[in-house]
């Protein structure tokens, strides 16, 4: 009976002993935020930025003046090097982006097999990256669909299918992205993959429909399309610092609010301090209308 009494009034001085602990969470200084890409047959597009607080309050306003408009940026592909020249564009929603890109006068567009290296200036500090668009090997061979299983027999939605051809040697990432229609193109909510497990093989995989990052993630239907869409997928071989910066850059953004999860760094390729990516894609696409 004593021991009960001794556990019962430790328990009590444990839960007697609690205290709030307050934490103010520091103000840091804006990093510079790079959005930066290069695929073959397509000139680079750069998105230059300042990163936000974590409890700032974004509106459209805030976003535009978050973006830089007064940096130097440069592209050197190895034999020659340009200028990129500060654009300005009016989506359908009414939001401006700006971006940096080659000039008609002085155009540079993607090749596989080079490596290119972007410079960036602004005030006073330099960041430097580098990216290669790597060869075509990874390939979609053929495109298919199916019904989804347990579903009613006058359902609409299907499985796209695909079939993958990877060839021999480790070493071989990718990135896929998805267009419905005359939609943009999303990647996929899993959108890299390396070749561990499927080294030198051919083999057929689910492709999920790509996922628009700014709407609510949608649960019921996630993955699927429909009868009579124009599916388009973009697969794009890229090299293995692109592959590590969407890994780690996926695995942050599906953390966010899982108290299980454990905390990531994403592992951008920007030098100085700089956070975000420079990354080059080699691309293939392939065209399929869902039907049974």
């Amino acid at each position: 009976m004593k021991r009960v009494h001794l556990f019962f009034w430790c328990v009590l001085a444990l839960i007697s002993c609690e205290k709030d602990i307050q934490i103010t969470p520091s103000d840091n200084q804006p990093k510079l935020v790079v959005d930066a890409e290069i695929e073959n047959g397509r000139p680079p597009l750069v998105v230059l930025s300042t990163s936000l607080n974590y409890f700032s309050t974004i509106d459209t306003a805030t976003l535009f003046a978050s973006y830089i408009q007064d940096a130097l940026v440069q592209l050197s592909n190895g034999s020659r090097t340009v200028i990129l020249e500060r654009n300005e564009v009016k989506t359908q929603g009414g939001a401006r982006l700006v971006f940096y890109t080659s000039s008609l006068n002085n155009m540079m567009l993607g090749e596989t097999g080079k490596t290119y290296q972007l410079t960036i200036r602004h005030n006073g500090q330099e960041y430097q990256s580098t990216t290669t668009i790597p060869n075509i090997t990874k390939t979609i061979d053929s495109l298919w669909s199916d019904k989804v299983p347990n579903r009613p027999a006058n359902d609409s939605f299907r499985v796209l299918k695909g079939s993958i051809f990877d060839p021999p040697g480790l070493g071989n990432y990718i990135r896929y992205f998805t267009r419905v229609n005359s939609q943009p193109f999303f990647p996929g909510f899993n959108s890299v993959f390396d070749d561990d497990i499927i080294d030198g093989k051919k083999y057929n995989i689910t492709i999920d429909r790509g996922v628009n990052r700014n709407l609510p993630f949608e649960r019921e239907n996630y993955g699927f399309f429909k009868l009579g869409d124009t599916i388009t997928v973009k697969l794009t071989n890229i090299d293995k610092a692109s592959f590590e910066f969407w890994r780690t850059w996926e695995f942050a953004f599906q953390s966010i609010g899982n108290p299980f999860s454990s905390p990531g760094v994403v592992k951008g390729n920007i030098s100085n301090g700089a956070l975000g990516a420079f990354c080059g894609y080699g691309s293939q696409y392939k065209t399929y209308i869902c039907k049974d």
